[in-house]
């Protein structure tokens, strides 16, 4: 039996879904002390740090 391609309507739930768990995950747990603190190097957590520095700047 071969493989059935997954109509256009189910491939994009599926992909959907795929990164809204990826953002929530990402947008979790990131208070500090918590066992999934985000990575230093995490892309996040860089442009958390640039904003903040130009929100200081602006003020």
């Amino acid at each position: 039996m071969g493989v059935t391609r997954l109509k256009r309507k189910d491939r994009r739930n599926k992909t959907v879904s795929r990164v809204e768990v990826q953002f929530l995950k990402l947008g979790t747990n990131v208070e500090l002390g918590s066992r999934s603190k985000m990575k230093a190097d995490n892309q996040i957590v860089k442009n958390d740090a640039i904003l903040n520095q130009l929100a200081a700047e602006a003020k």
